[in-house]
C-alpha cells in the first residue's frame, strides 16, 4: 500500500475504515474488542475507544513482522479463557458476514461434540490466488491450500480471516510453537491446531468481500461503504451551499460547509466532504473527496480518492489515491492509460493513475506517468514529466536549462490587419 501509511485509517465518507468495520461488529452483536495495533497508530486506535460505543482494549504489538500472530499473542492476557473471534483489518467484507457467524457460534456453544471453533469461507465461482478450504469426510476443515495451480482447488471455498476459537488457550498453544520462515505463522500455527484434532466448521458466506492490499483495491471498498450510506439521491447537508447553476446528478452525499460553485458539475456515486470547494467549471465523478479540499477552477477528478486538505486548480487526476496536504499547481495532470492501452503493472487493469503520500507541493505544469508512486513529503518540481516512483521527504527538479537568444523575427502591423480582417 505503500505510501498510503495505515490503510486502517484511509477515510471513507469522512470515517476511518477502520471505525467502518467496528461498526459492523458492534451492529452483529460483538461488544467486547481488542485493537492490536503498532507504535505508528495507538494513539489513534485509543481515540476509537472515546468515542466507539463496545468495550475496546488497545494492546501494542512490538513485533509487527509477526504478523496475524503477534497480534493475538499481544492480547493473551486479556482474552484468557473466553472464546474469540479474530478480524483482520485488511479485508472488508459485508456486515452479515459478522452476523452469520454470530448465529453460527451461538449454535456451536462454548466446543463441545460440535467442534472447536469456525471459519468464514467465501464462496467463488472463479479463480482467487488465495488459500482455499479443504473439508474432510466429517465436515470439518482439514486443511488450507495457499493460492492452488487453477484447476487443482480442493473446493470453492475460499478462507477469510474471520475465525472463531471456542477454546482460544488451546490454539495460542499452537501459536506459540509455530515456526516459519515466511510471514505465516498463523496459518502454520492453525494448521497445526487442525492436525491436533481440532474440529473447525466452514461457514460458507457468499456477500461482499475485498482486500484491502494494494492502492487499486480502495475504489471497490469505497463503492461499497457508499451504497451502505446512499439511497441513491443526492444527500446535501443543510449547510452546504449548492449554487443553482451547478449540477448534482444522481447519488451524491455532500456535507456540512461545503459549497459547489456556478458551473460545477458533481456525478455520483460521489462523497464531497465537510467544508470542501467545488469551484467554477470544475467536474468531480466517481470519486471520495475529503475534507477541507479545493478543487479548483476547471479541475477534473475522476475515480479517485482524494484525502483532507488537498488543492487543485485546472488538474486532471485520475484513477489516483491521492493523501492528505497536498497542493498541485495549475496545469499539473496525472496520466492514468499507456500509449497502447496495456496492463499497468501489477493493477490488473489499463486505467490507474497516481498514488501518493501526505504533505506533498507539486510545481506548475508537471505530468505524472501511469502508476507512480510518490512518497509523503516530498516536493515536486514545476514543468518536469514524473515517470518513476519517488521515495519518501525528495525533492524533485528537471535537468534543463532556460535558453535566450536574440529576437530576429518582425513585427508586421500589415500583418495583424490581416488577420483582423479575416476574423
Amino acid at each position: 500500500m505503500k505510501p498510503v501509511e495505515d490503510k486502517s485509517f484511509l477515510q471513507f465518507l469522512g470515517k476511518p475504515l477502520i471505525e467502518w468495520q467496528l461498526t459492523q461488529l458492534w451492529q452483529a452483536g460483538f461488544q467486547e474488542i481488542v485493537l492490536v495495533g503498532g507504535k505508528h497508530n495507538l494513539e489513534r486506535l485509543h481515540e476509537l475507544d472515546d468515542r466507539m460505543p463496545m468495550q475496546i482494549d488497545v494492546v501494542e504489538q512490538e513485533n509487527l513482522d509477526e504478523g496475524m500472530m503477534g497480534a493475538v499473542l499481544a492480547s493473551e492476557k486479556l482474552i484468557g479463557d473466553e472464546p474469540m473471534l479474530v478480524v483482520s483489518s485488511n479485508d472488508i467484507v459485508d456486515g452479515k458476514a459478522f452476523e452469520i457467524m454470530k448465529k453460527a457460534i451461538g449454535e456451536l456453544g462454548n466446543g463441545s461434540e460440535n467442534g472447536d471453533g469456525l471459519m468464514l469461507a467465501k464462496k467463488v465461482d472463479a479463480y482467487f490466488p488465495g488459500g482455499y478450504i479443504e473439508i474432510n469426510d466429517e465436515g470439518h476443515v482439514s486443511s488450507i491450500v495457499e493460492k492452488p495451480e487453477p484447476g487443482t482447488e480442493p473446493s470453492n471455498l475460499v478462507n477469510l480471516v474471520v475465525h472463531y476459537f471456542a477454546k482460544p488457550t488451546e490454539f495460542i498453544k499452537h501459536l506459540k510453537d509455530s515456526k516459519s520462515d515466511s510471514d505465516d505463522l498463523y496459518e502454520v500455527a492453525l494448521s497445526s491446531y487442525m492436525s491436533a484434532g481440532a474440529k473447525l466448521k466452514a461457514i460458507e458466506f457468499d456477500g461482499f468481500w475485498q482486500p484491502v492490499k494494494f492502492p487499486w483495491h480502495i475504489a471497490e471498498v469505497f463503492h461499497y461503504l457508499f451504497g451502505l450510506q446512499s439511497d441513491g439521491e443526492p444527500a446535501i447537508h443543510a449547510d452546504a451551499e449548492v449554487s443553482e447553476n451547478a449540477i448534482v446528478e444522481g447519488a451524491v452525499i455532500v456535507e456540512a460547509g461545503a459549497r459547489i460553485m456556478a458551473g460545477a458539475t458533481v456525478k455520483g456515486p460521489c462523497y464531497i466532504g465537510a467544508r470542501t470547494i467545488i469551484a467554477t467549471n470544475a467536474l468531480v465523478r466517481d470519486s471520495n473527496v475529503g475534507a477541507d479540499c479545493v478543487i479548483g477552477f476547471s479541475t477534473e477528478v475522476a475515480r479517485s480518492h482524494v484525502g483532507d486538505n488537498v488543492w487543485t486548480h485546472s488538474n486532471y487526476i485520475g484513477d489516483s489515491v491521492i493523501g492528505d496536504d497536498v497542493s498541485f499547481g495549475a496545469g499539473t495532470v496525472t496520466g492514468n492509460l499507456r500509449l497502447n492501452e496495456g496492463v499497468i503493472g501489477e493493477t490488473g487493469t489499463n486505467k490507474w493513475g497516481l498514488v501518493t503520500g501526505d504533505h506533498i507541493r507539486v510545481g506548475v505544469n508537471t505530468s505524472f506517468m501511469p502508476g507512480v508512486r510518490v512518497g509523503s513529503e516530498s516536493y515536486i518540481g514545476a514543468g518536469i514529466v514524473v515517470a518513476e516512483d519517488i521515495p519518501y521527504k525528495s525533492f524533485v527538479r528537471g535537468d534543463w536549462d532556460l535558453k535566450i537568444d536574440e529576437n530576429k523575427g518582425t513585427f508586421s502591423s500589415e500583418m495583424r490587419e490581416k488577420m483582423r480582417k479575416k476574423l
